[in-house]
């Protein structure tokens, strides 16, 4: 696994090195856009509408829109300091609860903690810990330029940080449209529904579950490639390198040419002197 951060964990006066990786990955199916001509993957180039041309990324800057149209711009030093005031790599355990408490919406991405260098014994020492308790701690952790709020808990035989929305971050409930409200509901038709969640329930095995519209993307890619059913992109055409050779060419002929011309004025000049020497 790749290391994606290195740091501690502390609780209390004890101080455990450690590593991060990611927990999850991505396996989503990555499309490639291409032109329907030529099969070329299509590139996108960032443009100012206003100037009406195209922009380099030491012609960018960041701003934030405070009101509409209008921005504050902050400099790649002025990130930069702020980032740094906030690049402690601790993350500090300040609190213990019970897991329940959470409620899932705050979860967002989950990472593996492995020990740092001779952290064997203290990374043992907090998983134990985290297991008799039964509980859970919440820290902070400073990321990819954000602080971000942490729960540090145990997973099969791993320590596991799962980083959680601030309580802002999570939107309002109330404010969902249409949600009905003192609505009258049978009791036969509830028995009902209840007796349907009794008959379907059963014990989380997330193996049994699969991405079945992936697996049939796989399927059918796998299928066009054993039928040769593949494209290829056309050469892009040279004509930069062309013309840059073209006219270093002609430029060549050029100066010869020309070298050639005025050796051939100096000789004609030498002559014309001495015919004239010889006259005299």
């Amino acid at each position: 696994m790749h290391t994606m951060w290195k740091g501690s964990i502390s609780f209390g006066l004890v101080n455990i090195p450690v590593k991060l990786f990611s927990a999850t990955e991505d396996k989503d199916m990555k499309f490639r856009q291409l032109h329907k001509k030529c099969h070329t993957p299509i590139q996108y180039a960032k443009r100012c509408p206003n100037c009406d041309e195209e922009v380099g990324n030491d012609d960018i800057v960041k701003g934030f829109e405070y009101v509409q149209g209008k921005f504050i711009i902050l400099t790649d030093e002025e990130l930069a300091a702020l980032k740094e005031e906030n690049e402690d790599k601790t993350v500090e355990i300040v609190d213990f609860v019970n897991l329940p408490e959470i409620d899932p919406i705050y979860f967002n991405r989950s990472y593996y903690i492995g020990p740092g260098e001779n952290g064997q014994k203290v990374y043992a020492l907090l998983r134990e810990a985290l297991k008799q308790s039964g509980k859970i701690g919440i820290g902070k952790i400073s990321m990819r330029s954000k602080q971000q709020l942490a729960v540090i808990r145990t997973y099969e035989d791993v320590i596991l940080m799962e980083t959680i929305h601030y309580p802002d971050e999570v939107r309002n409930a109330r404010d969902v449209p249409g949600v009905p409200q003192n609505t009258n509901i049978e009791k036969k038709e509830l028995d009902a529904a209840m007796l349907l969640i009794d008959q379907l329930t059963t014990t989380f095995q997330p193996e049994k579950y699969q991405d079945e519209y992936r697996l049939r993307i796989q399927e059918k890619i796998e299928q066009k490639v054993q039928q040769n059913e593949t494209k290829t992109a056309e050469p892009s055409p040279k004509k930069n390198v062309v013309d840059l050779m073209s006219a270093l060419e002609a430029s060549i002929e050029r100066s010869k040419s020309l070298n050639k011309k005025g050796e051939e004025k100096s000789g004609a000049a030498g002559k014309k002197t001495k015919t004239t020497r010889k006259k005299a």
